[in-house]
């Protein structure tokens, strides 16, 4: 089925006189269109929130086609065609008064979020706005990381939160980011601060000296911790200063994060973001999407959860493919929280223990990251 998120693609097709069959419409206003959709056959089609005159809704369902009426009174498009980014999720925020903040697309869903139940809505209308929302946010995932998803070339970051911008292992996370990115990795992680933030800052500065990343470093370091009221401005202030997330030759990355933690605004450094209200979905998709590899830098619980759900993925191979699970630093995983020699254990005799590894070092994680795709596995 042909799916049509824009105005100028429903020009095209109009324009083309194709037929219209087999298309999937998503929130575009349609009444421009009305004498076409009138005159002209319309089947097996889906408009999903368009705009549309009354007298086209009711030749379209008597026709067969499927119309999803649009949801009014909720902060979000559930009918998205696309992921968001730093100017349609940060919409209106000010650097310069970080209080602005509250004013954003982003603020006012997880306020919406709050007021409607949480992860409990009592109303049937927001929890299939919330569904339908979050469908569409798949969908553009899926379409975006399509020329990825079979080459072994999409690679996650996992780790802490609350890692600080000034912690080594956070410039390590930033290396390593870049560099993978410049041999045509896509990065993606949770979306979130700490060594999520990491993942995306390396990427932005891929193709760039290393000193610039330590400028720009110096400046994060002003505002260390996601809890720091400065802590989204300062990241505006370094896209501004070095003129990130400007060029559309810039290797992408995906950030995909959740409104459950809306207490914790995404970072803006992610050229792509893919923001759930399920986190379970959104989860389980970070995990399986990322068929390059999972690179695990210090974090608490959640991380530990994530390095045993995708150890469980690649035990019994639930997507298809068995990729690398490398961990970044030997103290904190070997010893402080000895997850890795479990892991070991539990993957001994089995594929993905040949693909498991440890280091401080960024080359070495670099390393056997690419020696996976090299492998011919």
């Amino acid at each position: 089925m042909r799916e049509i998120e824009t105005i100028k693609e429903m020009d095209a097709f109009v324009a083309s006189g194709e037929a219209f069959s087999y298309l999937a419409v998503q929130g575009l206003d349609l009444t421009p269109y009305t004498q076409a959709l009138m005159t002209r056959d319309v089947e097996k089609c889906v408009f999903l929130g368009c705009e549309l005159d009354m007298n086209v809704v009711m030749k379209l369902i008597a026709a067969g086609n499927c119309v999803f009426p649009d949801i009014k009174g909720i902060p979000y498009q559930p009918y998205r065609g696309s992921l968001y980014c730093k100017d349609s999720i940060f919409d209106g925020f000010d650097a310069d008064r970080p209080e602005s903040y509250k004013h954003t697309t982003d603020f006012r869903v997880y306020e919406h979020w709050e007021q409607t139940g949480k992860y409990h809505p009592e109303s049937i209308l927001e929890t299939l706005a919330r569904r339908l929302h979050d469908h569409a946010i798949t969908n553009a995932l899926n379409a975006l990381v399509a020329p990825w998803r079979k080459t072994y070339r999409i690679v996650a970051i996992m780790g802490g939160h609350s890692l600080y911008r000034s912690d080594d292992d956070y410039r390590k996370v930033a290396l390593i980011a870049k560099q993978l990115s410049e041999k045509g990795r896509l990065m993606v992680s949770g979306g979130g601060p700490g060594a999520m933030e990491a993942t995306h800052l390396g990427v932005c500065f891929a193709h760039r000296p290393e000193s610039e990343l330590d400028a720009a470093l110096e400046m994060l370091a002003k505002a260390d911790h996601y809890k720091d009221d400065q802590w989204l401005s300062q990241a505006f202030r370094v896209i501004e200063r070095f003129s990130l997330l400007q060029d559309d030759q810039q290797p992408i990355s995906v950030g995909i994060p959740t409104w459950l933690y809306g207490h914790e605004p995404p970072t803006p450094f992610a050229s792509h973001i893919a923001k759930y209200f399920a986190n379970s979905v959104r989860e389980e998709g970070l995990l399986a999407m990322a068929s390059g590899g999972v690179i695990f830098s210090p974090g608490g619980p959640g991380t530990i959860q994530e390095i045993f759900q995708e150890a469980c993925q690649n035990h019994y191979n639930s997507f298809g493919n068995i990729s690398p699970m490398i961990f970044l630093n030997r103290e904190y995983w070997g010893v402080e929280k000895p997850v890795f020699p479990l892991l070991e254990h539990l993957a001994k005799d089995h594929e993905y223990g040949k693909l498991l590894g440890i280091s401080d070092e960024v080359e070495e994680i670099v390393g056997q990251i690419l020696a996976f795709e090299q492998s011919g596995a």
